[in-house]
């Protein structure tokens, strides 16, 4: 029997995986293209730096209490589908994930998710001592697999995580999919829809959270400002639900939770639209171009509507990880994910894709 501190401490709280994001540019002498965090290949919204700005001289007093600004410059932003009170903001979409599990996760209640994906829907859950259930994409396409879904759902569930576009295999959930889906799932689950990546998406029958949620159902559209809108380093997020979802939730809202900086460059980056357009532009032709340039290479890849690609690399994924650094580029191994010996790139600016293309070729002994 443990008789110090350690005896109050919670049993589902011991050493596990933890998450750990994507590392930072390292100190070095020659031009390093990091395409390894999924960032904004054009950097940062000019309106949200110019409200940073304006904001500097303000930093010593404190923020807003409340995120009633930007839910409701959101609630505009989706054409007043949705009011105000059916969005909810926290620092990154981490944060809502967090606050989300918090709100309806007991010991021993169900987590559902299928690998590979972000790996916070299984490490925050654990937190709350849920107990977790992966029903795997189907291979080789990365499918989901709903009756494995279904067949999975028990008394004990309460929350299923689908995402779409899917982080790291750029996957889609169809509409027809998605329909059959939530008209089939109880009416005590909820349903973590994570579409941080929807403006990317251009597939004819990709769809939303939003008819969904606007249909009643139980389920949670989540979003970030970090993809699109490019303030990964400001952290903020959102998601939008139910009124009487959103209601409930907003009851472990901590006051104060976005910084002052954040909240307006949120504000800024949200009326940007010439950026916005900009930025899913940029994707899709370097989405179209290292598709193609993978084709030729022989890289297999899957297509894609995110901003990046997972790849079958050539060598073992740490390895070509290390040779792709060696060319000054970062990207990502995903094991990490559940998607053993893949590596995951980030689509850049055009010259950072044929820096991409470049770098293959040369592993590749295609080029010198």
């Amino acid at each position: 029997m443990k008789n110090g501190i350690e005896s109050i401490f919670k049993a589902h709280l011991v050493p596990k995986e933890v998450y750990k994001g994507g590392k930072n540019i390292p100190p070095s002498d020659k031009k390093i293209y990091k395409l390894s965090s999924n960032e904004n290949p054009l950097g940062a919204s000019p309106k949200a730096v110019e409200a940073i700005k304006k904001t500097a001289d303000r930093i010593d007093l404190y923020p807003d209490q409340t995120d009633v600004r930007l839910r409701q410059a959101l609630a505009q932003d989706f054409d007043d589908k949705l009011n105000e009170n059916q969005f909810l903001c926290g620092n990154g979409g981490s944060e809502i994930i967090d606050m989300i599990l918090r709100a309806f996760i007991n010991e021993g209640d169900e987590v559902i998710y299928s690998n590979p994906c972000f790996l916070p829907y299984s490490v925050f859950s654990r937190w709350y001592g849920a107990k977790l259930l992966d029903v795997p994409l189907m291979q080789p396409d990365y499918t989901l697999d709903v009756e494995g879904i279904l067949n999975a759902i028990s008394e004990r569930t309460k929350v299923i995580f689908l995402t779409s576009p899917n982080n790291p295999t750029g996957t889609y959930i169809p509409k027809s999919v998605m329909d059959d889906f939530i008209s089939r799932i109880p009416k005590n689950i909820v349903v973590v829809f994570d579409e941080v990546y929807r403006h990317f998406a251009d597939a004819e029958d990709y769809v939303t959270a939003l008819p969904y949620v606007l249909g009643g159902h139980n389920v949670i559209g989540l979003n970030s400002f970090s993809k699109t809108y490019g303030l990964a380093g400001q952290r903020v997020g959102y998601c939008y639900t139910t009124a009487k979802i959103a209601n409930y939730i907003r009851l472990i809202h901590k006051p104060f939770l976005l910084p002052q900086t954040s909240l307006e460059a949120a504000l800024g980056a949200l009326s940007d639209h010439g950026f916005i357009k900009k930025t899913v532009q940029t994707v899709h032709d370097g989405r179209k171009f290292l598709a193609k340039a993978f084709d030729e290479m022989g890289i297999t890849h899957w297509a894609s509507q995110a901003n990046f690609f997972i790849i079958d690399p050539p060598l073992p994924e740490m390895e070509f990880t290390d040779r792709m650094m060696d060319e000054g580029i970062m990207v990502r191994p995903v094991s990490q994910f559940g998607a053993p010996g893949k590596v995951r790139i980030t689509i850049g600016d055009h010259e950072a894709n044929e820096a991409v293309a470049h770098a293959v070729k040369k592993i590749l002994g295609l080029q010198s």
